[in-house]
């Protein structure tokens, strides 16, 4: 019997969609409209020195890396399994593609966060 490797992509679909549903309102709440206006917070308080230092901790990079890796994975575990419904059929160059882009965006985020330092 051959093993699955679907459990693998659906951990990282429930993570992902668990994250973005619980932190994502509250991210787009707070860096796209609060910050910006002066609502909520001081208006220092997402400086670029600030988020810089931010993204230097490991504890910053941690959460910066896993916010983006989950919802890459999310979206491309989403978009994968909706590519039936508008007619293309799922196989092995759509998986490709599809889980492909979020293994490059994990990379990037990767490279991203090691390339600004500690």
């Amino acid at each position: 019997m051959k093993r699955s490797n679907a459990p693998i992509f659906w951990a990282l679909f429930g993570g992902g969609g668990t994250l973005s549903s619980l932190f994502g309102p509250a991210l787009i709440l707070i860096t796209g409209i609060a910050v910006p206006l002066g609502l909520l917070l001081p208006t220092g308080t997402m400086s670029y020195a600030r988020m810089l230092a931010f993204a230097q901790h490991w504890i910053g990079k941690g959460f910066i890396f896993a916010v983006v890796m989950l919802f890459a994975w999310h979206a491309a575990h989403r978009i994968y399994k909706s590519l039936h419904d508008i007619g293309i059929p799922p196989g092995p160059a759509s998986k490709s593609v599809c889980y492909g882009s979020a293994l490059v965006v994990t990379a990037l985020a990767a490279w991203g966060l090691l390339r600004i330092g500690f």
